[in-house]
């Protein structure tokens, strides 16, 4: 009694003697003995450190002063985690693998612009690039004005040099944007303009360049191009003055550019205007009148009146009503400009802008959602000297240098602030800001770092969202075909008799399911039923699983019917265990590093198995990315030849991670195995 006693009194914590207590004080006061003593818990815990029993005091006092011999111990687990890391593949794999759930778990997190959902058909099958602002540093200092309507932009420094940045490779026609004629570079240019996919520049001579797209009439080639274009009804083609260079450049007012059409505006209100005909049915409607400026839109020709009161469209009723008033709220109704005139015109693809006399705004057309209504306010003080249209969005520039800029916001292009600047020009997706001091600054898209596809989805952002979805589907089916094999696996292993047999029929039977087949007809037929995608999502994790947890239950059974004769099962038994208990709390811990192995290795072959449902078309529906369905996108030659980001992105992601997984279970099923002779 007394014995237990002192048992029970030695289980408390004894007080701390001073001395104790400032040892203990001194050591916290030692950085590099805490940190050291750390760094061997973590070495103890991660890399399977022995650990020291050391002899009793007894037999170290009998060895005479000499060091106490130590005995190393070392757990089974531990030196598994110890041989796993002194392979080097093995942990780069490992590493590759946490990386990539890391990547597509955490990294929206990191992006506070993060849409994995934007898409914008004018931004298909971009090529991956990051220069769409990269303006050449030659420019930057001498810039005279800036031109873009496309994924590329053009510039013209007051020396007359012409500078070309972006995309500018138009992969269908094969022809870089960039390759500036020859003649243009040994001219001095006096004005330049930028198409969606054509250039043109104008010299001090008045000899008209253009180069790029010539499909519907953007310049003329030849005398047989000229006689070709004329048969043509959607081409208006390029007047005679133009084609000769018989115009006064001096008296060039301004030269425009839009889809596939050009134009260019004398300062008495002569117009010349050709190209495409079809989109701009309203073209023939605005040749022999004079203008006092003129821009385009997506599909519609917009000018001003010599007088500055009118806008004309040309199309009745497209602008000539106005929806919307940037100065006079919703409910205004008419284009009023009242005693003011209309100093300058621009455009976005579905929208224009009146710059009037007192520096006021008057907008017409479609609105982009509304942003185009959170114009910033202006000091009452100044007054807007010159405004500029993107694709959807506006920037202008006040008397005091101050810079406003509002409209679609989705790629930070009005994300710009400057106090000093002297002139402002709006890229396609970008916003160009020249300051007094001469520096530029510039905000926008610079490009999508793995391309768009075909409907305009930024590349990147997808496999971020379709890693995710593939990771998720195969970490919840092997999840599934785990538990399903290991309760078969062991109660048919450790039951034995009729259970075994039944058991294992039912495995054989599902082994016999024709695995592809069956989930592509259970696809079929969800996809018939109006289930909602992430019902479907769900159920193409359970059939995974419901069908992947054969081979494991094998596994599992014969470990088990192995190690169920043990002694320790045979002692379980005679102390009156449970049957169950014996089977899932003494006999499954041993057989569960064989687990661990085989679930790395399934949750590969699920990830495999759902990305080729996808790519057939029977998994995941877009627009819902994974892996495996942005795959599908490449069943054509003319998309592997030419757009070849929109699969080899999604498909080295897919096999890097399924690599690297299956080199994780291989390492695993070899540091774990007891009988390995290299890890002995």
């Amino acid at each position: 009694m007394n014995d237990n006693k002192d048992l029970k009194n030695l289980s408390h914590d004894t007080p701390e003697t001073p001395e104790k207590q400032k040892k203990a004080c001194a050591f916290f006061n030692k950085p590099k003995a805490v940190l050291k003593t750390i760094g061997t818990w973590f070495a103890r815990m991660f890399m399977g450190a022995s650990r020291t029993i050391e002899k009793d005091e007894k037999n170290t006092e009998q060895s005479n002063g000499n060091e106490s011999e130590a005995e190393k111990i070392v757990s089974p687990g531990k030196q598994a985690v110890k041989n796993f890391f002194r392979r080097p593949l093995a942990v780069v794999a490992l590493c590759v693998v946490v990386g990539m759930f890391l990547f597509v778990f955490i990294g929206p997190l990191c992006m506070p612009t993060y849409r994995d959902d934007y898409t914008s058909t004018t931004q298909a099958n971009l090529k991956p690039t990051l220069s769409m602002r990269s303006v050449p540093s030659e420019l930057k200092k001498d810039v005279k004005e800036i031109s873009s309507k496309s994924f590329f932009s053009v510039g013209l420094s007051n020396a007359g040099k012409v500078y070309v940045w972006g995309i500018s490779k138009l992969s269908v026609l094969k022809t870089d944007l960039a390759d500036i004629p020859e003649e243009v570079k040994n001219e001095k240019i006096a004005h330049v303009a930028a198409g969606t996919d054509h250039i043109v520049a104008m010299s001090e001579s008045g000899k008209v360049y253009a180069w790029g797209n010539n499909k519907l009439g953007q310049y003329v080639k030849d005398e047989a191009d000229l006689e070709e274009q004329s048969k043509n009804d959607g081409i208006a083609v390029m007047p005679e003055e133009l084609r000769n260079g018989t115009i006064d450049v001096s008296h060039v007012k301004k030269l425009v550019c839009g889809t596939q059409v050009s134009a260019i505006l004398m300062d008495d209100g002569t117009l010349y205007i050709w190209g495409n005909a079809k989109t701009y049915s309203n073209l023939p409607k605005f040749k022999g009148k004079k203008f006092y400026d003129i821009d385009f839109t997506l599909t519609s020709v917009v000018g001003v009146s010599q007088d500055k009161k009118t806008i004309f469209t040309g199309v009745a009723g497209l602008y000539d009503k106005l929806k919307y008033s940037m100065d006079g709220g919703a409910a205004a109704q008419k284009l009023v400009i009242g005693d003011n005139t209309v100093e300058s015109l621009t455009t976005t693809n579905s929208s224009i802008c009146a710059l009037l006399s007192d520096g006021t705004t008057v907008f017409g057309g479609s609105i982009e959602s509304g942003t185009m209504l959170q114009k910033p306010a202006v000091g009452r003080e100044e007054k807007i000297v010159k405004i500029s249209g993107g694709v959807g969005h506006y920037v202008a520039v006040t008397d005091k240098g101050n810079v406003l800029a509002w409209g679609d916001n989705t790629h930070g292009q009005c994300n710009i602030s400057v106090d000093d600047a002297s002139d402002v020009y709006a890229g396609a997706y970008q916003t160009y800001v020249t300051e007094a001091n001469g520096k530029m600054k510039s905000a926008g898209l610079k490009g999508y770092v793995f391309g768009t596809d075909a409907n305009g989805a930024d590349v990147f952002k997808r496999i971020i969202s379709g890693g995710r979805m593939t990771l998720t589907i195969g970490a919840v089916a092997v999840i599934i075909s785990t538990i399903i094999g290991i309760i078969v696996g062991c109660i048919s292993g450790y039951f034995g008799g009729w259970i075994d047999m039944l058991l294992m029929r039912l495995t054989e039977i599902v082994s016999a399911i024709p695995f592809l087949p069956f989930a592509m007809i259970l696809s079929a037929l969800l996809s018939r039923t109006n289930v909602e995608e992430n019902v479907r999502i769900f159920l193409i994790m359970v059939i995974l699983g419901v069908l992947s947890w054969p081979g494991l239950a094998r596994i599992v059974r014969g470990q088990v019917l192995s190690t169920r004769e043990n002694e320790y099962v045979t002692a379980a038994k005679a102390m009156g265990v449970k049957e169950t208990k014996i089977a899932f709390k003494h006999i499954l811990p041993n057989v569960i590093s064989i687990i661990i192995v085989s679930l790395t290795l399934d949750f590969a072959g699920c990830m495999l198995t759902e990305s080729t449902l996808s790519f057939l078309g029977f998994g995941v529906q877009y627009p819902r990315p994974t892996w495996g369905n942005m795959l599908n996108a490449t069943k054509t030659l003319t998309i592997i030849g030419n757009f070849w980001w929109l699969w080899v992105f999604p498909g080295l992601f897919l096999a890097i991670t399924t690599i690297c997984i299956n080199i994780v279970g291989d390492t695993l099923r070899d540091v774990l195995d007891p009988k390995s002779s290299a890890e002995r």
